[in-house]
């Protein structure tokens, strides 16, 4: 999609510093980051959400990421969480399919607030 901010970013139309690229996903640091470790990992071609039919290769890719980021990030032994919103009403705000991977704090204490 032309318009889309995400498909510019993993696509290199925005330079932006990757700490994971492979064919199919990038990843990168979130420019408003919710937790000490704060990276997402968009597929480079454009998906809605979760639910608009990706391909199990780029799923595998995204979970490639996850793995790398945990790793360069220092946060594969003390934790982090993987957290992929679909649709406006969940908290999505570009509808581009993404990942949020955040650790370096404990639940409450950066790391978004516990669940009720």
């Amino acid at each position: 999609m032309s318009d889309c901010i995400f498909c510019k970013i993993a696509n290199g139309e925005i330079p932006t510093d990757f700490l994971f690229e492979d064919g199919n996903v990038v990843a990168f640091r979130d420019l408003n980051p919710q937790a000490p470790t704060h990276v997402l990992i968009v597929p480079k071609a454009h998906y809605a959400n979760i639910a608009d039919g990706v391909p199990a290769e780029v799923l595998k890719s995204m979970t490639d990421a996850v793995e790398a980021v945990a790793d360069a990030e220092g946060v594969r032994d003390s934790g982090f969480r993987c957290i992929m919103n679909t649709g406006a009403a969940a908290g999505q705000t570009v509808m581009h399919l993404h990942m949020h991977v955040l650790g370096g704090a404990p639940l409450g204490e950066g790391l978004l607030p516990k669940e009720a």
